[in-house]
């Protein structure tokens, strides 16, 4: 590697050595996303890149690059789930010993991944830099290398590979948006796409919860976060890599942050409208045509950097999705106690064509009068206006609205 920490001769180099396991990726057109925003979108999709994400990249080469002793001193890896089942893949792949320590409430399809691509798993800590530190750790009590998820050059390199996929896919391109954590998959294609295309535009996303560069980059160097917390674990990291840092602070061209809610509405609308399952994570540059979508110069290219998640976390998501796209009402109303009122109700949200989805109905409280009791309903609606309707009948009805969400 250069004294620059890579360059793109580095990246088709790594593009070399990937040939054959990595997958070229797909390129898929948006109609929703691209009349949202008023240009054309296309997508990206490192979710159906083997082991679920881009991270296999990056980790092969690194462990490719390894010298004999180094390979049979084996491997270490932290990670929340991503590289953690690339690290294992890929050392497996080479014939090395792998060791990989997640977080303890890692998502356990990711976990079980992780083991069966050939990893011994160890949870540890309850965030990636206490995961880190722990296979830190071991390294020094091992001698088993560490494969940092993004702070290496080879990583990087790896990473950069998206990036010369992208221009082949799509050269016509003006703007790449990159879901940021670490910084390495950003600092990779930057490299890339800067040196042949300098006219492209590359930016980076961040979850607002976990947002390390924007300090960092006011700051001119890595910054750490005193807290941080996001549904998007992929890139939950409180502390931006030293050698990403540096490529990104030169070539990258802007950072944007979104919302929870945001990236909850982008997975809904990867899985309905592009029929793709994305990890939080992976949905970031979605969430980000959703809240900045309209100053941005198209083509652009969203990179779905991931599309590992939890069932159980996907079902929360959704939910929280459909509340924020206005197909699911959650509402506490006051009726009188007394026999056919609940039905009465019912009665009412079915002539606005309300799906009930759930109902509680509760007369002990010391809040109630005698004679009142509360309903509280979750309904499955058709959007904000079925919502507001929803709510107009109720009330036009005689029933009083004590919440809604």
């Amino acid at each position: 590697m250069s004294s620059w920490p890579i360059t793109l001769d580095d990246v088709r180099g790594a593009h070399k050595m990937l040939a054959g396991l990595a997958r070229v990726t797909p390129m898929e057109g948006s109609r929703h996303l691209s009349a949202l925003i008023g240009a054309p979108v296309q997508l990206k999709c490192e979710n159906l890149q083997r082991t679920g994400s881009f991270k296999l990249r990056g980790a092969y080469v690194r462990i490719a690059g390894l010298s004999p002793v180094e390979r049979a001193a084996g491997v270490v890896a932290a990670s929340a789930g991503n590289h953690a089942q690339g690290v294992a893949l890929a050392a497996t792949t080479l014939g090395v010993r792998s060791t990989v320590f997640m977080p303890v409430g890692a998502p356990l399809p990711k976990v079980a991944a992780t083991r069966d691509y050939g990893a011994e798993v160890r949870l540890h800590g309850e965030n990636f830099d206490a995961t880190l530190d722990a296979a830190l750790d071991y390294a020094d009590a091992t001698g088993a290398v560490v494969i940092h998820p993004f702070d290496h050059e080879d990583v990087v390199a790896g990473q950069g590979t998206v990036g010369l996929e992208i221009l082949e896919q799509c050269p016509e391109v003006r703007t790449i948006l990159v879901g940021v954590g670490g910084g390495g998959l950003l600092a990779g294609v930057a490299t890339a796409v800067k040196a042949l295309r300098p006219d492209v535009r590359v930016i980076g996303v961040q979850a607002a919860g976990a947002a390390a560069y924007p300090p960092s980059l006011r700051a001119g160097r890595p910054v750490s976060l005193e807290g941080f917390s996001t549904m998007a674990d992929g890139i939950q990291v409180g502390r931006p890599g030293d050698i990403p840092f540096e490529i990104i602070n030169r070539l990258a061209d802007g950072m944007l942050t979104v919302s929870e809610t945001s990236l909850a509405q982008a997975l809904l609308i990867c899985l309905e409208r592009a029929k793709l399952v994305v990890e939080p994570a992976g949905a970031s540059t979605v969430a980000a045509l959703l809240e900045h979508g309209t100053e941005l110069e198209g083509p652009v290219v969203a990179v779905l950097s991931g599309g590992n998640i939890d069932p159980l976390l996907m079902q929360r998501v959704l939910r929280h999705g459909m509340v924020a796209a206005g197909r699911y009402l959650s509402l506490r109303l006051r009726i009188t106690d007394r026999p056919g009122a609940l039905a009465a109700l019912l009665g009412a949200l079915g002539r606005v064509d309300a799906n009930v989805v759930d109902v509680a109905h509760g007369r002990i409280d010391p809040k109630l009068d005698l004679g009142e009791a509360e309903v509280d309903l979750h309904l499955e609606t058709k959007g904000p206006e079925h919502c507001a309707a929803v709510v107009s009948e109720l009330r036009a009805s005689g029933y009083t609205v004590l919440h809604q969400s």
